[in-house]
């Protein structure tokens, strides 16, 4: 079973209970008050996002360039490390570890799947056992400080589709999981044989035989989640 089971997940909504670039952006900025007069050049690319409302992925890129450009990958990932550590402990969904640790002890291949970027998605992809992660990319400039803009095409909907396709020719299993919450991820959802719609709307899956939805809402801590997998 260990190599014929695939599960994805994504994290923003399916993992944790809320997003996380803005809070991961302004938990910096609140312990650096010298970068806040950053914050009102966002309404630029904000207002061009809400007029063509396309191009999520320039947006993202374009916020993270104007808060956070310049800084080194140390300061960082200071940062990186401290904001993981506090959303492990209060801003996951119980019922996403449970999941988790059942596909753990199944021996199923993980992978978090996520359009967030790579300054801390990987981190809590390790912290969670993941095997593998799949996430925005975010560019460094040649000096070694942070550009912000995406490397990658930004990870969500068509994108995350294509990212699903590749994870399942490549690790051809018999059986593939796959969770997300918002609608964007009904595309990738209908692919695999067993996807799972997290606080969506029941009747967005009336025609998706495969997808199911359900209801998560307890809080989680991610430090039970190795006692759980050794169940």
């Amino acid at each position: 079973m260990a190599e014929s089971t695939l599960a994805v997940f994504d994290l923003d909504g399916t993992i944790t209970r809320h997003d996380t670039l803005w809070p991961f952006i302004a938990g910096f900025l609140l312990r650096h008050p010298r970068r806040w007069w950053r914050l009102p050049l966002c309404t630029a690319p904000l207002l061009r996002y809400l007029v063509d409302g396309r191009d999520r992925g320039a947006l993202k890129g374009a916020v993270i360039r104007l808060t956070l450009g310049g800084l080194t990958r140390a300061q960082l990932d200071v940062w990186s490390e401290r904001f993981t550590q506090r959303l492990l402990r209060s801003g996951l969904y119980g019922e996403a570890l449970t999941c988790i640790a059942a596909h753990r002890r199944a021996q199923a291949h993980l992978v978090l799947l996520s359009a967030s970027p790579d300054l801390y998605v990987p981190k809590i992809a390790a912290a969670l056992g993941f095997d593998e992660c799949v996430c925005s990319e975010v560019r460094w400039r040649p000096d070694g400080t942070l550009d912000g803009g995406l490397a990658t095409p930004n990870r969500r909907g068509a994108e995350k589709t294509r990212c699903l396709r590749r994870l399942l020719a490549a690790h051809q299993p018999l059986l593939a999981h796959a969770y997300g919450n918002s609608r964007a991820d009904l595309e990738h959802l209908r692919l695999v044989s067993a996807g799972t719609y997290v606080n969506g709307r029941r009747r967005d899956v009336l025609d998706l035989p495969s997808v199911r939805a359900v209801r998560w809402s307890q809080r989680g801590d991610a430090g039970t989640l190795a006692a759980r997998t050794s169940l």
